[in-house]
């Protein structure tokens, strides 16, 4: 299943179920009416500072782009089951693929985190774009290392360390020297 399809239609569906236009979209989300577009027409990898300014002005979590479940109760991924993934971008004009999400949580209904198992690709790209977004991140290297640009800071993490942050503050994550990597994250974004 292409999850990077569904974000798209959903965005679309979304908004104009809210009878919002493209163009609302865009200025109230601070977007290009092409991003956007692009978004919605599957042509771009959004990253995830756009898909929770999108979410932030459609209403909706950001959880909700990528599952259609409503379990209340508690929600188990078993391993077998976290292979079905949704990839971002670095940079979604430039639709960059990078990383790959894998979702631990899709089938939680209303839930206020989402958690990813995500793995780096390796890559020589190293014209990051630092983002930011309302909400805080947690992540923890599995593999690899990490480097997380955050501010004017620059953290190296290793498989074992981790970091929690205000996502406010502008950041980038990515693989040290674009080595393949493998980090838990979760991601808190208020509605």
């Amino acid at each position: 299943m292409d999850t990077s399809k569904i974000v798209g239609e959903k965005i679309k569906s979304l908004r104009e179920g809210k009878s919002i236009t493209m163009q609302e979209l865009a200025e109230r989300s601070g977007l290009a009416i092409e991003q956007v577009e692009r978004i919605e027409n599957n042509i771009d990898l959004p990253s995830l500072a756009p898909l929770i300014k999108i979410a932030r002005v459609l209403g909706v979590r950001l959880g909700t782009f990528l599952d259609d479940q409503d379990e209340t109760g508690p929600a188990i991924c078993r391993k077998a089951d976290a292979c079905d993934t949704i990839s971002f971008s670095n940079n979604a004009i430039q639709s960059r693929k990078h990383m790959e999400y894998h979702s631990l949580a899709k089938a939680k209904a209303d839930r206020h985190m989402e958690p990813f198992m995500i793995d780096v690709a390796p890559t020589e790209d190293n014209d990051f774009v630092l983002s930011s977004h309302e909400g805080e991140e947690f992540i923890m290297v599995m593999e690899g290392v990490m480097e997380i640009c955050y501010g004017k800071n620059t953290y190296l993490l290793e498989a074992g360390d981790s970091i929690y942050y205000d996502s406010i503050v502008p950041h980038h994550v990515h693989a040290y020297q674009g080595q393949a990597a493998k980090i838990l994250a979760v991601i808190y974004t208020p509605v």
